[in-house]
C-alpha cells in the first residue's frame, strides 16, 4: 500500500506542476492516473489531506538525499555541490507561484511544512559548516547558527513572486546562483580553490 501511494503522489506531483494548485482535486487526479476515485478515497479523505500528504512526500524525497548519499567523509563543499546538484535536477520544476497558491489556499498545512522543512535543513547546514571549519574549508571566524539561518532566508526568498516572477526565473537558475553565492561567502582560499575544481568536475559554468 506504501508503494502505491508513492507512485500516486508522484503522479500528482506532476499534475500539479502541469495545471497548478488551484485546479489540484481528487476528481482530476481520477482521471489523470486512471484510478478510481473509491480507490483514492483510501489514501485521501479530501483535497486537503492530498495536499497534505503531498507536501510530506516532497520533504520525504528531501530527505532521500542524505538517505541516497553516504556523506560521512565527504568534504563539506561537495556535499553542498551535491544536494545542489540534485535539487535542481529533482526540484527544478517548482515555481513561485506553486508556493503563493499552496500559502493561500492552504495556510495551516502549508505552514507545518514550512517549519517541517525548516527544522530538518537548519540542522544539515549547521552540521555542513561546521564540517568545513573543521576540514580547513570554511573561514574559522563564522557564526554558525547566523549562516544557517541566513541560508534558510535565502532559500525561501527564492519563493517570493514579487522577487522573482516565475515567468522570468526558473528555480534551478535562482538555487545555482544562490547556493553560489554562499559557498563563494563562507569559503576560505583552500575551500575556494576546491570549489573552483567541484564546479568544472561538476560542469558547472
Amino acid at each position: 500500500m506504501e508503494e502505491n501511494l508513492h507512485q500516486i503522489l508522484s503522479g500528482v506531483r506532476e499534475l500539479s506542476l502541469k495545471t497548478g494548485v488551484k485546479q489540484l482535486n481528487l476528481d482530476q487526479v481520477s482521471k489523470h492516473l486512471g484510478i478510481d476515485r473509491n480507490e483514492l478515497s483510501l489514501y485521501f479523505s479530501d483535497e486537503p489531506s492530498l495536499i497534505e500528504k503531498l507536501l510530506e512526500y516532497e520533504r520525504n524525497s528531501f530527505r532521500s538525499i542524505f538517505d541516497e548519499n553516504n556523506f560521512e567523509e565527504t568534504n563539506a563543499i561537495e556535499i553542498l555541490m551535491i544536494v545542489s546538484q540534485v535539487m535542481s535536477s529533482r526540484f527544478l520544476e517548482l515555481t513561485p507561484s506553486v508556493t503563493h497558491d499552496l500559502k493561500a489556499l492552504y495556510p495551516e498545512i502549508y505552514r507545518y511544512h514550512i517549519e517541517q522543512r525548516v527544522d530538518f535543513i537548519f540542522e544539515k547546514m549547521k552540521v555542513n559548516i561546521e564540517k568545513g571549519i573543521r576540514q580547513g574549508m570554511y573561514r574559522e571566524d563564522l557564526s554558525i547558527e547566523l549562516l544557517a539561518r541566513l541560508y534558510i532566508s535565502r532559500l525561501l526568498d527564492l519563493h517570493n513572486p514579487d522577487f522573482f516572477p516565475p515567468e522570468k526565473f526558473s528555480f534551478r537558475i535562482l538555487y545555482d546562483v544562490m547556493i553560489d553565492n554562499f559557498i563563494r561567502g563562507i569559503a576560505n582560499e583552500d575551500g575556494l580553490r576546491h570549489y573552483k575544481k567541484l564546479r568544472k568536475a561538476y560542469k558547472v559554468c
